[in-house]
């Protein structure tokens, strides 16, 4: 056995096996000559011919997707696709309005009637490759309905679809529904070969070119996301090589929100979206400015938003300032978009962090945005996350409504559609043709797929055999008609430092990188076995942006405290689609007690034994168990939201007894704590438990409230830190802007007042409210509002207490009249009365 290697410039290592029959040397015959090599990415010099590649002059990129239906995912992922099929996504059709058929504008032949926007292409876009991947032909033959509706209503300008969106946009297109619409054809091609596809978007993109370059930047959704636009445009130029689509792209690129210097627009699904956009050009630039620049923008989010476990931000609709604590979240839409993200860029430039990525995301945050069963989800997933009650949040999140409860209606539209293409799109891609003419095992997953290999073409059938991510073993079995010689890809996950791999039982050694593939070139035999091993380590992570909070991993799987579940059915409307709450029946508020040096030491990981459940995404079914030692918090609660209170300094100080606590998988623990304090009975800080508010004895009311803020916030107790104090509940008159507004309290008898004191909202950086220009106190007498005698000045100040005294006048009633800033609002986070004896 003879092996030698050589070492380049520190990131590439290649190591060649020459197995051989010599004096003295073990026979070997059961594994020929095969050479191992660790690859950054695939060489793009060579290009498949077996598949879809780009056309010149666009940049060839390392790996290409397969056709749909190639790839037949098993095990736990296809019992996951199962219940899609089984729950919401498969049957929306039953509950959803913007589904009903009649009148529908998606199925119009003049394109007239209701529901035109994203809603059905959003839930088409994953319904039919739900179908594709499952060999479904209930659904593919629903799917193909709405398909040849779409088909059928072209025009000859080009335009199909919808009539109302040509000018719905004060005059101009929004194009927006159709660039999700596009996907829907575009999977519907690779499914089926149907030419009618091709002529369709070929028709409608020079429709789309003949427009000003005004209409690439109007509206506020098709501007931010032109990119999925840009990936349409080069996958039909890839097939059919018209040259007008390359000016197309590039009108595209220039006129839209440009993401290649940042981010400059905060919306989450927007971002999960956009941020790869200069990638996707990158293909026709060939510049690295843009190819570098998702990267980039991935890390100003991550780095900002991102820090906890989980894979996601927190973007709950929008990133805000000062809001980076875990108890925040990303919408289900975001987290659907971001593994498609990931999955292109994997393809796009060979860097095996974007699947890394995805896997993350996929594991650890998506399961926990449905139930169990895939009949209901909620709009907002975060790492921590104690009770999923269906009442208001804000401002601790974004918006107001059920943000945290399971419906499969009260989850705002899109992502009630949209979540449609979350497993599908993932099982399309676990494989990946490279251009060198190989096949590459992208993301693991139990699965079997047919691929077409080698100088040959010869097809080659890969049965992948495992229970990734809760085993470390992944095996693989060849079957073709006859001998070929092509490379297989397999992914080395940074997590892991020392994987092996054997062929036929035989060990190939070698030695890894942080990350890459390995390559193994030789020519295989029907029946040979390669088994991957990525042995998986428990590790713990500080996360310095969550004052040194940490979390517990092993391998790609992220872990979360074992809270009890109380599910609760609340309303009824309709029998076989109940909606839920979850509360906790177990104490959640525990910090991991920890040595600083090698805290993972203090771990254990159980196995469950037995076969992997179908469904391991459960509290009960969870294969993998981590016991930890911890220590309850007593001043760690619930605020008065019923969120968790966001994380203090760690190591928290608490003489709380010592426990055994039970951590999960966090796609496994929809009621989770996955960014851990750590605690100690010396030193450390003291935390502080969140004020609770006390009942006003006044009514108020006023002119306008936001519907996600409260007038109760006005006299609760509650005393704020800042202008900007989003952990306490506030009044708002938002969206009233510029406008004279007045809110008042009621008294139940009549009180002797002389003078107010008022601690104005301003979220200036993050929103749209300021304090206000100015502002005077009234009192009621017989029934009118008078302006009270002698008043101090009224200052509009941030960060303080704003008082005025005047005459003492006894009243019933107390209002401010207040005149908010041009183009601002404003609002009011507490207001006292100071009444005199």
């Amino acid at each position: 056995m003879h092996v030698p290697f050589t070492i380049g410039n520190g990131q590439r290592l290649t190591l060649v096996l020459l197995l051989s029959l010599c004096a003295g040397a073990t026979l070997l015959s059961a594994a020929p000559a095969v050479t191992a090599v660790v690859r950054e990415s695939p060489a793009t010099q060579e290009q498949n011919p077996w598949y879809t590649s780009s056309r010149a002059p666009l940049r060839p990129v390392p790996f290409l997707k397969l056709p749909i239906g190639s790839i037949q995912p098993r095990g736990w992922l296809r019992h996951q696709l199962e219940l899609s099929r089984d729950g919401m996504v498969g049957r929306l059709g039953e509950i959803s309005p913007w589904l009903r058929k009649e009148g529908h504008a998606w199925l119009a032949r003049d394109g007239r009637g209701h529901s035109a926007w994203e809603e059905l292409p959003y839930w088409l876009k994953g319904y039919g490759d739900l179908g594709y991947v499952l060999q479904d032909q209930t659904i593919i033959q629903e799917a193909r309905v709405w398909i040849e509706a779409m088909l059928a209503s072209q025009d000859d300008t080009g335009w199909f679809g919808p009539r109302e969106l040509q000018k719905s946009l004060q005059g101009r297109p929004d194009l927006w529904p159709h660039m999700v619409m596009l996907n829907v054809l575009q999977s519907y091609h690779e499914y089926s070969g149907d030419p009618r596809v091709l002529a369709c978007m070929t028709r409608y993109f020079r429709w789309l070119h003949q427009q000003p370059p005004e209409t690439f930047s109007a509206g506020y959704w098709p501007k931010m996301r032109w990119g999925d636009n840009l990936e349409s445009v080069y996958w039909l130029y890839n097939r059919t090589g018209d040259a007008f689509l390359l000016e197309l792209a590039r009108k595209i690129f220039e006129n839209m929100q440009d993401w290649t210097t940042g981010v400059h627009n905060w919306h989450n699904v927007n971002i999960a979206q956009g941020f790869r956009t200069p990638a996707i050009f990158y293909l026709q630039s060939g510049s690295f400015l843009h190819r570098n620049a998702a990267e980039l923008n991935y890390r100003q989010v991550m780095d900002l938003y991102g820090q906890f476990p989980g894979g996601g931000f927190v973007g709950d609709e929008n990133c805000r300032r000062g809001y980076i604590d875990p108890r925040g979240g990303i919408e289900t839409c975001g987290i659907v978009e971001f593994t498609h993200s990931f999955q292109m860029l994997t393809r796009l430039t060979g860097d095996p962090i974007w699947a890394e990525r995805c896997e993350e995301i996929a594991f650890n945050s998506f399961p926990a945005a449905l139930t169990p069963d895939h009949r209901a989800l909620h709009y907002i997933t975060s790492a921590n996350q104690v009770q999923l009650d269906r009442h208001n949040k804000a401002p601790g999140i974004q918006n107001s409504g059920t943000m945290f409860s399971y419906s499969p209606f009260e989850v705002y539209r899109c992502c009630q559609h949209n979540v449609s293409h979350g497993w599908p799109y993932y099982a399309e891609e676990l494989w990946l043709a490279t251009a060198d003419g190989g096949l590459c095992a992208s993301l693991y997953a139990d699965c079997d797929v047919k691929a077409r290999v080698g100088r040959s073409g010869q097809e080659v059938t890969v049965q992948q055999r495992t229970d990734y991510p809760f085993s470390d073993t992944v095996t693989f079995t060849l079957h073709m008609a006859g001998a070929i010689n092509f490379p297989l890809y397999l992914r080395l996950p940074a997590w892991c430092r020392q994987p092996t791999v054997s062929l036929n039982g035989r060990p190939v050694p070698f030695k890894a990188p942080e990350r890459g593939y390995l390559v193994l070139q030789r020519t295989w035999q029907s029946g040979d076995t390669v088994v991957l091993r990525l042995p998986m380590h428990l590790r713990v992570r500080t996360w310095q942006a969550q004052k040194n909070a940490v979390s517990v991993d092993y391998g790609p799987l992220s872990f979360s405290l074992q809270i009890g579940e109380r599910w609760e059915k609340y309303g009824n409307r309709h029998p076989q689609w109940p909606e839920w709450e979850v509360f906790p029946t177990t104490a959640w508020n525990y910090g991991l007690d920890l040595p600083a040096h090698n805290p993972a030491a203090a771990l254990e990981l159980v196995r469950r034994p037995g076969p992997l459940p179908k469904q391991p995404w459960t509290p009960e079914n969870a294969p993998l168990l981590v016991r930890a030692p911890a220590r309850k918090i007593p001043a760690w609660k619930m605020d008065v939201r019923s969120m968790v209170n966001p994380l203090q300094a760690s190591p928290a100080r608490t003489t709380e007894p010592l426990e055994t606590v039970t951590l999960i998988p966090m796609g496994a623990a929809r009621l989770r704590i996955a960014c851990f304090p750590t605690v100690t009975t010396t030193g450390g800080y003291e935390w502080v438990a969140p004020q609770k508010p006390k009942p006003s004895p006044y009514k108020p009311a006023a002119s306008h409230v936001n519907p996600s803020d409260t007038l109760e916030a006005l006299n609760d107790g509650l005393e704020p830190s800042n202008s900007n104090d989003h952990d306490i509940p506030r009044f708002t008159w938002w969206d009233h802007r510029g406008t004279q507004e007045w809110v008042e309290y009621i008294f139940d008898k009549p009180r002797r007042i002389s003078g107010v004191a008022v601690y104005w909202f301003d979220d200036t950086g993050v929103g749209q409210c300021r304090v206000p220009t100015a502002w005077r106190v009234l009192h009621r007498a017989n029934g009118q509002w008078l302006p009270v005698n002698q008043p101090s000045p009224a200052g509009v100040r941030r960060d303080t207490w704003d008082e005025v005294k005047f005459d003492a006048v006894t009243t019933d009633g107390l209002r401010l009249e207040v005149q908010l800033q041009p183009k601002y609002s404003g609002g009011i986070l507490e207001w006292k009365v100071l009444e005199t004896p």
